[in-house]
């Protein structure tokens, strides 16, 4: 795979501001910020690597038939990552392209990525954010909260190849399992309606009624990572998340965004989320073991009539856990090996696809 190995490393994440610490959250701060991107990363994974000139339509099938959400661009005429392709772009494009069920969607059918990436880039920053694999945990929770981005691309600086992709959800995975190694700062016993962390006024939410299409207007504009579907009583009846968008072309009905959401949650046939809830007496402790454990990116707050009353991202855990100090140099978890060698003896399948 030849284009992995050439190129220049994109941009760099900046260091990281001092600011002064909260000694509740000390711990956890110092703990992100005594570990490596490369900690987290597993010793076998799957990565997906999509040419600009491949098709949209078959890069998008690609992400379903391998199960993942994002994949690193690669320019061969440049050679160098360009960008990441999202579920975020394929919804872009639908919300762009539909008119009708009669009418073909040229924009997903015959476009190419870099088609696309033209198109869209006249809106936003034709940069693509990465970090390396020695940068510390703080500085990628930084990185996500800053350019305000879900994906985070951890490309090593020698050989400029993208290893892994970090997520929020994968530092709370990883602080979930370690954690018990440090002690449990206070304020994780703290009732969830009485943090910050998710949304709990201006809810975004769609009615069962609703299209698909209205759906994909509401993630456009409100920028959302998933949306509750409620009746008419305002009960939670679903929950319908982005990733539930992409397996419209698993099913080859994208074409048809006219249908309800009470329709689109009964055809759903992949692996859904389902609604996991979360009530406003319960401990953030419990709400972040029960994301862990469930594997799932939010709980969906309710009260004892399943009425909507809020939305708790398991994606703000990582930042709201940790304030700005400095600490020591990184050590390694993977026994002491260093990121070289580790980095030759992980295993992990990367697929390249151009055509």
């Amino acid at each position: 795979m030849e284009p992995l190995t050439q190129g220049p490393v994109p941009n760099k994440v900046p260091c990281v501001k001092k600011a002064d610490p909260d000694l509740d959250t000390d711990v956890y701060m110092k703990f992100m910020r005594s570990h490596c991107c490369y900690d987290t990363i597993p010793t076998s994974s799957k990565l997906v690597i999509f040419d600009t000139k491949l098709k949209v339509k078959k890069a998008f099938l690609a992400l379903v038939v391998n199960g993942l959400r994002a994949a690193p661009l690669w320019d061969s005429k440049r050679q160098c990552f360009v960008g990441m392709l999202t579920i975020t772009d394929f919804i872009n494009i639908l919300h762009r392209y539909y008119t009708s069920p009669m009418v073909q969607i040229y924009g997903l059918e015959e476009h190419k990525i870099e088609t696309w990436r033209e198109v869209y880039l006249q809106y936003s920053v034709n940069s693509l954010i990465s970090i390396t694999p020695d940068a510390s945990l703080f500085d990628a929770i930084y990185a996500l909260l800053k350019y305000k981005i879900h994906r985070l691309p951890v490309i090593d600086p020698e050989s400029g190849n993208v290893l892994h992709i970090l997520t929020h959800k994968r530092i709370l995975k990883f602080l979930h399992l370690f954690g018990s190694m440090i002690p449990k700062p206070r304020f994780l016993q703290k009732e969830i309606g009485d943090t910050a962390i998710g949304t709990f006024k201006k809810i975004a939410m769609v009615q069962e009624t609703a299209s698909v299409y209205d759906a994909l207007t509401i993630f456009v504009e409100r920028r959302v990572s998933a949306l509750p579907v409620v009746n008419e009583k305002g009960k939670v009846v679903g929950l319908y998340a982005r990733f539930d968008v992409i397996n419209l072309a698993a099913q080859k009905n994208y074409n048809n965004l006219d249908i309800t959401m009470r329709e689109a949650l009964r055809g759903r046939v992949c692996y859904v989320e389902g609604v996991i809830k979360c009530y406003p007496h319960e401990t953030l402790e419990i709400i972040i073991d029960r994301i862990v454990e469930k594997k799932v990116h939010r709980l969906v707050m309710v009260d004892r009539e399943d009425i909507l009353m809020g939305i708790h991202l398991g994606g703000r855990c990582p930042s709201t856990l940790i304030t700005s100090q400095p600490f020591p140099q990184p050590r390694d978890l993977k026994n002491e090996m260093g990121r070289k060698q580790w980095i030759a003896d992980a295993k992990w399948t990367c697929t390249y696809l151009n055509s």
